[in-house]
């Protein structure tokens, strides 16, 4: 299949390409831009008037709630809403059930996503067997079966000695630790942000300090180990400042935050709205103007969904007994071009948090359009807005805060390695 993309807006943040022009695929590749190949002959014709091309979108934090949680959603359901939402490429965290601490889940994992053949799926494995924080798993082989990283997602990791052996074998071999810094004991039975809110509405409070203690001990076991550390879902002022010094300071440390945060602030639990409760909690205003501007400095490195898609039962619960988390892999890049156009940053530095930089931290040849990279590319529409409602979202879990919301940017074709995915004439979903 050739398939000629006509007079959109290319942007290509890796490359820094943003112009008016044409994008050739052939064989699942970018065979060319702006001018066709010799002999070219497009066996499909997209007309991109009015419309922005871009690398397909890569999130770092989706939870496809396989294996273990089917009822809450399902790989077909999730990577639906992948591709629904220009998502070409994820990471998933190993909180399943069972966790994937094995190298026979992570191929499971993968084989079944393959078979699918819609967004490509990159596991991330557990840093101890079954997540409970005693035993480091075998990092060599879950590499081998395909993990690209490997993380505790959000289960506390109390003994800093099993963390310090486990950055200390992940500096040897070069694998990149993930960690979200909470201390645990501060932030146990917590669900809200230790302020006013919390006060008036008698939630057990998490203190910023929760997260700024893990911080200091994270960053100082990098000092003495030279792990590359990646600190995920930032969430505090403190936090963003600490990390800003230790990038001055040279520590291999990235970090992200999820796009929920970027926008919304523990005024907006309410009374008691459940789609409010998240990890980590949102916090105060300060705290979501450090990080919008923690983006826009290049000190946040990349902007995630943060995908947790969770049942009625699980959300249909007093505040401190719903579950935590939101949907958000159709509202990735909604929500990150209102942020940009909120805070006025350029569509090209914007897309950049969600496709070039994830591409860097995951190690993989996506985020670009580079003639010979696979052709997997996001068409959206800037210009058009659409209604947050359970009805409009492909995902299972239709847990999200924003149900109402009017957002901008409306994806009309996704394409994985050549082939429309999402989009008129794309095929049918396989079961």
């Amino acid at each position: 299949m050739k398939i000629e993309i006509r007079n959109g807006r290319v942007i290509d943040p890796a490359h820094g390409i943003d112009r008016m022009t044409s994008l050739f695929i052939a064989a699942g590749k970018v065979a060319a831009l702006g001018t066709p190949p010799p002999g070219w002959h497009a066996n499909r014709t997209i007309d991109a008037r009015g419309l922005v091309i871009c690398p397909g979108l890569i999130d770092i934090a989706a939870r496809l709630r396989e294996p273990g949680f089917e009822y809450k959603a399902t790989l077909e359901s999730e990577m639906q809403a992948a591709i629904a939402g220009g998502v070409t490429s994820l990471a998933c965290p190993p909180d399943t059930d069972p966790p994937l601490d094995e190298p026979g889940l992570v191929e499971m994992l993968k084989h079944r996503a393959r078979q699918l053949n819609q967004a490509r799926v990159y596991p991330v494995g557990a840093l101890t067997v079954q997540l409970a924080g005693t035993t480091l798993t075998e990092m060599g082989e879950l590499a081998e079966a395909g993990c690209i990283a490997f993380s505790h997602a959000d289960r506390p990791l109390v003994d800093t000695q099993l963390l310090l052996r486990a950055m200390q074998y992940a500096a040897t071999f070069g694998h990149r630790v993930w960690l979200r810094p909470q201390d645990p004991h501060l932030g146990k039975g917590g669900v809200a942000h230790d302020g006013e809110v919390a006060t008036r509405l008698g939630l057990t409070a998490i203190p910023g300090a929760a997260e700024t203690i893990a911080i200091a001990t994270i960053l100082a076991l990098a000092r003495e180990t030279g792990s590359r550390v990646h600190l995920c879902r930032l969430s505090t002022a403190e936090g963003v400042a600490m990390v800003r010094a230790a990038k001055q300071e040279g520590l291999p440390v990235t970090c992200d935050v999820g796009v929920h945060h970027l926008h919304l602030c523990d005024v907006d639990i309410g009374w008691f709205d459940a789609h409010a409760n998240l990890t980590p909690p949102l916090r105060g205003t300060r705290d979501r103007a450090a990080l919008r501007a923690g983006v826009a400095d290049g000190t946040i490195d990349i902007v995630c969904s943060d995908h947790t898609p969770v049942d009625d039962d699980g959300k249909q619960l007093p505040f401190a007994e719903a579950e935590p988390g939101a949907t958000g892999l159709e509202l990735l890049l909604p929500l990150t071009l209102k942020w940009a156009a909120e805070e006025r940053v350029g569509l090209p530095a914007a897309l950049a948090k969600i496709t070039r930089a994830p591409a860097a931290l995951l190690g993989i040849e996506g985020g670009s359009l580079a003639v010979g990279r696979s052709a997997d590319v996001c068409i959206f529409d800037p210009a058009a807005h659409w209604k947050v409602e359970p009805s409009a979202l492909k995902s299972q879990g239709k847990n999200t805060p924003f149900l109402g919301l009017e957002v901008p940017g409306r994806v009309r074709y996704t394409l994985v390695e050549g082939i429309v995915v999402a989009g008129d004439s794309a095929p049918p979903t396989k079961a």
